[in-house]
């Protein structure tokens, strides 16, 4: 089972690193943001393919990525507290499949293969990424990067795609 769409929540942190390893892998992204394309960084740049809630409100957008995807991915390190436990309650709360990946457990390959398992068994193409944003967790984009990267590269057609970018 491949991937066929990344869909996020815009914000620093998980999700953008989600829509950028969406970007760098050629894999289609999407996903709704609240009114205005806010984030905590400002205004959500165009470069991302993100459709506007008609509210400004964080949970909103947050309910509606998880009813679009097959599946949910949240990244953090350690218990899931704020934007990112209102997702898995709202996957639970909508009967969708989740998986929260510690990286203060797991390495990313760790991390990789349990998602890569997960994805595989669920039989999710359409996945849902979040996590804390950047100001909560300074190091989630870039360790969430490498997850996502390894778990969703690491597949023949994607190597291929990537190895044909490089040069």
């Amino acid at each position: 089972m491949e991937i066929k769409r990344i869909i996020s929540g815009g914000q620093t942190g998980a999700d953008r690193a989600a829509l950028d390893v969406a970007i760098r892998l050629g894999i289609p992204h999407g996903g709704w943001v609240p009114k205005g394309r806010r984030a905590e960084d400002g205004r959500i740049t165009d470069r991302y393919h993100l459709k506007e809630m008609p509210s400004g409100h964080y949970w909103k957008r947050t309910q509606q990525n998880v009813l679009d995807a097959e599946g949910t991915l949240i990244l953090s390190h350690g218990k899931l507290k704020g934007g990112s436990a209102l997702t898995l309650k709202l996957a639970r709360k909508h009967r969708r499949t989740c998986l929260h990946v510690n990286l203060d457990q797991l390495s990313v390959a760790e991390g990789a293969r349990q998602i890569r398992s997960w994805i595989k068994a669920q039989a999710i193409t359409v996945l849902n990424v979040a996590g804390p944003r950047a100001s909560e967790a300074p190091q989630i984009y870039r360790e969430a990067t490498a997850t996502l990267v390894k778990a969703l590269a690491d597949t023949p057609e994607r190597t291929n795609q990537e190895n044909s970018l490089d040069g």
